[in-house]
């Protein structure tokens, strides 16, 4: 079973995925599928990182108590 990527992974990832599209590997018939993946990797990393401050926020009200 694989372990979930980190936020850093998922972020390296994306940045992978956009830098193809300056790539001389770059195709139109591919850039659909590839932004699609961006656009999908791009939500899961908000979705993390809106969990993240979340997460921070219960925590420092805890602290502020």
């Amino acid at each position: 079973m694989s372990e979930a990527k980190t936020i850093n992974q998922k972020i390296k990832d994306l940045d992978e995925k956009t830098s193809w599209f300056y790539s001389d590997e770059f195709t139109l018939d591919e850039s659909t599928k590839k932004y699609k993946e961006a656009i999908d990797l791009a939500k899961d990393i908000r979705k993390d990182l809106e969990d993240l401050k979340n997460e921070i926020e219960v925590l420092s009200e805890d602290f502020s108590k």
